[in-house]
């Protein structure tokens, strides 16, 4: 039997958006459980601050899952940001690169211990972009690529538009130049493939695959997509 799953959602993005995903998963026999943002969950790390707000809700849920499966170890799948995020969270140096931190927010959370598998979805594992540069280079400074090595790194990209400055590709090519440096770049429309892959993890280019739900397209939570990866849970 799979190890239970943990979700945690994007950037700005509330546990909802992902209850299709953990539907499925959970009728493929993963027991599975998204980290219950909302919306307003995200407002204190606007600009690029502090992230343990968001930190403390994926632990409460982990620890929760842990309790209700008697289980030592889970996998987390992080789509976006929650890729990045997640990184923090499995490392053990204190993360209070922001100032002002209380004792409690200063706290390393040592998350590696718990966790079998990371599968993170259209991640930017890097990027250049002012808001996000100062968490990003803390966690690739502490945790370069694949950093643990008892943890499995699946980092999953979409390959579905190519960023050109022309009607239509102007989000692609302003996204993908403000994370990687080139706009012109194929990407999942938000992130480009270069950025959503780490050194050392098992790096994946799916074709076709848009960054975020999408009535008319396939992203990485659609039932066709997610059997191209559920296997690594």
């Amino acid at each position: 039997m799979s190890h239970p799953t943990v979700i945690v959602p994007g950037y700005l993005a509330g546990a909802a958006e992902y209850f299709s995903l953990e539907r499925f998963l959970n009728e493929q026999g993963v027991p599975t459980f998204t980290v219950p943002l909302t919306k307003w969950d995200w407002l204190p790390t606007v600009g690029g601050r502090s992230m343990v707000p968001i930190l403390r809700k994926i632990d409460q849920t982990i620890q929760e899952v842990l309790n209700k499966h008697r289980g030592s170890l889970i996998n987390i799948v992080g789509h976006s940001a929650g890729g990045w995020i997640t990184r923090i969270y499995l490392g053990e140096q204190s993360y209070d690169i922001h100032g002002g931190a209380t004792i409690k927010e200063a706290t390393s959370w040592c998350g590696s211990q718990f966790v079998q598998t990371l599968i993170t979805l259209g991640t930017p594992h890097s990027s250049f972009e002012y808001w996000a540069r100062k968490n990003l280079n803390f966690v690739n400074n502490n945790y370069p690529g694949a950093f643990y090595s008892q943890i499995n790194y699946i980092c999953l990209a979409g390959k579905s538009i190519y960023g050109e400055q022309c009607l239509g590709q102007w989000l692609a090519y302003n996204s993908y130049k403000l994370t990687c440096g080139e706009g012109n770049s194929w990407g999942d429309g938000i992130t480009p493939i270069i950025a959503a892959h780490l050194q050392g993890a098992t790096n994946l280019v799916l074709e076709g695959v848009r960054h975020a739900p999408n009535k008319s397209q396939p992203w990485y939570g659609s039932p066709e997509v997610i059997r191209e990866w559920m296997g690594y849970l």
